[in-house]
């Protein structure tokens, strides 16, 4: 099936999200699409599954226009589509997951469960995706989960997939499974549109890679274009993809976590006698795949959560029952990994949010009364000093670019005396520009003499930033490792396939295949 996209226009109000895009997906073609996030790329192919309306421009398929005005259309077309989260029921099987939609019967209106079964059976075998259809979904690790969608929609008949950042939530084993998955799908006639924004992962597996920037189509590029050509067309200027850093000067143990433990709301234990250590002058990653204990771990040691058992030092003090403010006030620096939620208020201004946890101080204060003075220098600094694109300090933060909003955060965390930083999730959502000067400053910290902790989902990130990885799985720390780790490795433990310290104290870890 040949797909082409032409002049598809999507606007919001005065909001133009995107514009004017042309795009042709050729038969047996992995086409990828590349671009930050908030470049346009899920709402165009939202579009092309039916669920938005384009405001202009047409779809049209081997030759003729079509209109989708729902997923049900787009499906009968041959379009297919696994969204990143992913749509399934939890406590139904394989294959009745598989049948949601189109059930099956067998006269009196009972569920024909077994030629359910009997067609993820023949698409698992014929794509190599190796799915049981008896299986709970509840009970599949997140990559046959993947699977489960891409048999979805093959059971469909699509004939061009879409995948929609399909690597976000993947060990680097699951990433390269599915990889393999792509090109026996590609061998086998069908068309993949793969959106992502990870370099490494377009030139492993695309055909052609167009890139998108800001709603529009700014170029295509071969999968023999270098990471440094390919970052250039996403952000519009050259790029520094590399940290350039100096080996650590490590000093003393800073931060210190002894068996943390923490129980949600409903029972489940998501911190499991977690220990670690920061040394000051180093940068400690925290690696895994989201949702195995990390949100939880940042907000402990902020106080954002209090802990069940265990104890949480700095500097020789514990801080186990400290609140946000004091744990602030005692020289921890907060990066949150949502800032629309935990980072900035929206309806302030610049000039404002760069202050938000500072106010208090004999700085920016004297008495009840604000240092307005103060306060004005300090923003028409940072803004320099970070680059912080506004037109002016007065500027609502939530009218910035997901970039600079990141930036404000960034500089008013940085602009004060830190004995810790920890920043979970530092780029994510920004553009790769960004990543480059917000990596330059947390290398600048480390050198400073802070110790740093970094939460990423990233591994590429943890690679470049980290001095010694921790990596969790299922609410603990399974091995403590140095940054020469070959990814495999690293791989098997963020899957839960190793056995290594218990302690981010040391460095060695043994991995078991």
């Amino acid at each position: 099936m040949r797909l082409e996209i032409k002049g598809l226009t999507k606007r919001f109000g005065s909001f133009t999200a995107n514009d004017s895009i042309d795009l042709t997906i050729e038969p047996g073609e992995i086409h990828c699409l590349l671009g930050e996030n908030g470049a346009g790329k899920s709402t165009l192919m939202n579009m092309l599954y039916g669920l938005l309306d384009p405001t202009e421009g047409q779809i049209v398929v081997d030759g003729e226009p079509v209109t989708f005005a729902s997923p049900r259309d787009a499906i009968a077309a041959g379009i297919g589509m696994v969204h990143q989260h992913f749509m399934l029921v939890p406590v139904f099987s394989v294959a009745e997951n598989v049948m949601l939609g189109r059930e099956h019967t067998r006269g009196l209106g009972v569920l024909n469960r077994r030629k359910a079964a009997e067609t993820v059976r023949e698409l698992s075998s014929r794509y190599n995706l190796a799915v049981d259809p008896d299986a709970l979904i509840e009970d599949l690790p997140v990559g046959v989960q993947q699977r489960v969608e891409i048999i979805k929609a093959l059971s469909h008949d699509a004939k061009v997939l879409i995948l929609d950042e399909p690597t976000a939530v993947l060990t680097p084993q699951e990433i390269d499974e599915l990889m393999e998955i792509m090109r026996e799908l590609k061998r086998q006639g069908t068309s993949i549109i793969f959106i992502t924004h990870k370099l490494r992962e377009v030139k492993a597996v695309g055909d052609k890679i167009s890139v998108i920037r800001r709603g529009k189509v700014v170029g295509t590029a071969p999968p023999t274009a270098s990471e440094t050509e390919l970052a250039e067309m996403m952000v519009g200027r050259a790029v520094q993809l590399v940290v350039d850093k100096e080996p650590a000067n490590v000093g003393e143990e800073v931060l210190s976590v002894e068996n943390l433990t923490v129980v949600d709301p409903r029972g489940h234990q998501v911190l499991k006698d977690v220990t670690l250590a920061a040394r000051g002058g180093e940068v400690l990653g925290i690696a895994g795949v989201q949702g195995n204990g990390q949100t939880e771990l940042v907000k402990a040691l902020l106080g954002l959560v209090r802990p069940d058992a265990g104890t949480i030092r700095l500097d020789g003090e514990d801080i186990t029952r400290h609140g946000p403010r004091e744990s602030l006030d005692a020289g921890i620096g907060y990066v949150p990994e949502d800032r629309s939620h935990d980072g900035y208020v929206g309806d302030f201004s610049v000039r404002e949010n760069l202050i938000l946890d500072l106010y208090r101080t004999d700085g920016f204060s004297r008495g009840l009364a604000l240092r307005l003075d103060a306060i004005e220098q300090n923003a028409d600094a940072r803004i320099k000093e970070f680059d912080i694109r506004t037109e002016s300090p007065e500027t609502p933060v939530r009218s910035l670019s997901g970039g600079n909003q990141q930036k404000v955060v960034v500089a008013r965390e940085f602009s004060r005396p830190l004995k810790v930083l920890v920043a979970a999730q530092p780029t994510r959502g920004v553009d790769v520009g960004s990543i480059e000067f917000i990596h330059k400053r947390i290398v600048a910290e480390r050198d400073r003499g802070t110790a740093v902790v970094i939460v990423s989902t990233e591994l590429d990130e943890i690679y470049a930033l980290a001095d010694r990885i921790a990596v969790m799985y299922d609410g603990r720390v399974v091995g403590v490792v140095g940054p020469e780790t070959p990814r495999e490795e690293i791989g098997l433990l963020m899957a839960g396939a190793g056995a290594g310290t218990t302690a981010a104290t040391g460095t060695d870890t043994e991995v078991e295949a």
